[in-house]
């Protein structure tokens, strides 16, 4: 079950568990906050997780939908991981993971096919940074080397139905950048949320979700503190996060 390195961890707020490494990938709290966040429907219907990791945006949507879930995820070594966390949970009959380029994704799926697309996408484009020479499985997965913002917007469109909804989490600093190419796919801002470690820090996160060939209308959510005054978790991201 687990490889060298490898341990078997707890989703916080639900009652599956992932594997994870150190030394290749470990999930943060935007991919669970991304999978609370994004509107998916409670019973049928398909939902898709683009640059999926090892699983766990797909894996904690499942404690709220009955939805068909496929994830795309680049990178064998994450791919495999995905592949062994849906069975530890038993969850093979609603993931099927997909070790595939999201850039060929045409080939894969056919226009329109889903109700959902989900991304938690690299958030840095490529640069001269030190990572991406000494670890090429946290700097693919952290950077833009593989794949652009446009080509997970362009991709989450294409298989989108006109309805449909992409939920993305990303930092703020490219929130311009992420709606004008939202807006250039034919995915219309519906939603907003900034995410702060507290109350007087900047947003570090955003979440954003968009209707494909939905009408002008965004709406910004409060904003969610991870930390309060005395450095405890806030009610909200208790909520949000541990499900309590």
């Amino acid at each position: 079950m687990l490889e060298k390195d490898e341990r078997l961890d707890h989703i916080a707020g639900t009652s599956y568990k992932i594997v994870q490494s150190d030394q290749v990938f470990t999930y943060s709290i935007d991919a669970v906050l991304l999978a609370r966040f994004a509107s998916i429907p409670l019973q049928k219907g398909r939902i898709l997780d683009l640059c999926s990791g090892n699983g766990v945006v797909g894996i904690t949507m499942t404690e709220r939908t009955k939805a068909l879930i496929s994830l795309v995820e680049l990178q064998e070594p994450l791919h495999s991981m995905a592949l062994r966390s849906i069975k530890e949970n038993g969850l093979e009959k609603q993931l099927t993971p997909l070790c595939a380029d999201l850039k060929h994704i045409r080939d894969y799926f056919a226009h329109g096919y889903f109700d959902v697309v989900t991304c938690n996408p690299p958030y840095f484009t490529k640069g001269d940074h030190e990572q991406i020479k000494l670890e090429s499985t946290k700097a693919l997965a952290r950077h833009e080397i593989s794949c652009t913002l446009d080509d997970v917007i362009a991709a989450g469109s294409y298989v989108l139905k006109h309805g449909g909804k992409f939920t993305m989490v990303h930092r703020p600093e490219r929130m311009v950048e992420i709606i004008e190419t939202m807006k250039q796919h034919r995915i219309e801002p519906k939603r907003i949320r900034f995410c702060h470690s507290s109350a007087t820090k900047p947003s570090t996160m955003l979440l954003i979700e968009g209707t494909k060939g939905g009408k002008p209308g965004l709406v910004c959510e409060a904003p969610l503190f991870v930390y309060d005054q005395d450095g405890k978790y806030t009610n909200a991201f208790n909520k949000e996060y541990f499900d309590v």
